[in-house]
């Protein structure tokens, strides 16, 4: 196990997550397309032995490095909550995917310091695409800068949400106030579709009934790549939120999906 004692805090974390994601890229892999036993969980999701043992695995690392920190995670008890850095973990994001070959499913890592979100990580596997976001920084792909499309006007966005199964019916219909004002709608990609936000293919995306451990990790890539993302309040996101989010390219998209929903 690597050590991160001589970098400033911010660094340090960045680096242990970046190895960390290197784990957790390998272990998705071994499993990818591989026969799963495949579980069902209270809500009714998915859940398989390669969500579990990645998870396992991040919390060990994350232990073994930051002894101190909270865990939050998807399929576990939280651990150390009340600390003042803790770290909030998907394994596999976009389990349905995963089980169905589909190469959309990712890691996400996050690190908060007293609640605020400091480093987000997007890890694709498949694809071997990695979106890192620290506040205050540039977001990165696989190392180099990225920036979102800075589209301003809903009839030019290209809109995704995961599935329109999540949303209840208002929620389906906020979700159609938007869809009718875009140039283009799309389904699926998990956080996929967040990292290809980022990078400037996506430019809005509508979200119900979603997770810490699905957004938190998002919002720093979000915000450092010059996009805005928030609950449909257009508050930021924290542990508490409903977990009905919005992402957009740019400060004006983002104000003219609020207006089209308050406006419904």
């Amino acid at each position: 196990m690597q050590t991160f004692t001589t970098l400033p805090e911010t660094d340090r974390h960045a680096q242990f997550a970046d190895t960390l994601a290197d784990t957790t890229d390998a272990m998705a892999m071994t499993y990818f397309r591989k026969p799963l036993d495949i579980e069902s969980k209270a809500d009714a999701s998915p859940v398989t032995q390669a969500d579990r043992a990645i998870e396992a695995e991040m919390r060990r690392q994350i232990t073994l490095a930051f002894p101190s920190h909270g865990i939050l995670g998807e399929e576990q008890e939280g651990a150390r909550l009340e600390a003042s850095h803790i770290w909030v973990i998907d394994p596999i994001d976009g389990t349905k995917s995963f089980l169905s070959g589909m190469p959309t499913f990712g890691t996400l890592i996050a690190c908060l310091s007293d609640g605020t979100p400091d480093l987000g990580v997007i890890s694709i596997p498949p694809t071997k695409e990695r979106w890192t976001g620290q506040r205050g920084k540039p977001s990165l792909l696989n190392g180099t800068p990225c920036r979102t499309s800075g589209k301003e006007h809903l009839a030019d966005a290209i809109l995704y949400t995961t599935s329109p199964d999540s949303f209840d019916p208002a929620g389906l219909a906020q979700y159609e106030t938007l869809s009718e004002k875009v140039a283009m709608r799309r389904f699926g990609g998990d956080c996929y579709a967040y990292g290809l936000l980022a990078s400037g293919h996506v430019d809005l995306l509508f979200e119900m009934n979603l997770h810490p451990y699905d957004y938190m990790a998002l919002v720093p890539v979000i915000e450092g790549a010059g996009g805005v993302i928030t609950d449909w309040a257009g508050q930021p996101l924290t542990l508490t939120s409903d977990g009905n989010v919005i992402a957009a390219a740019s400060a004006a998209l983002h104000a003219e999906a609020l207006a089209a929903l308050a406006a419904d």
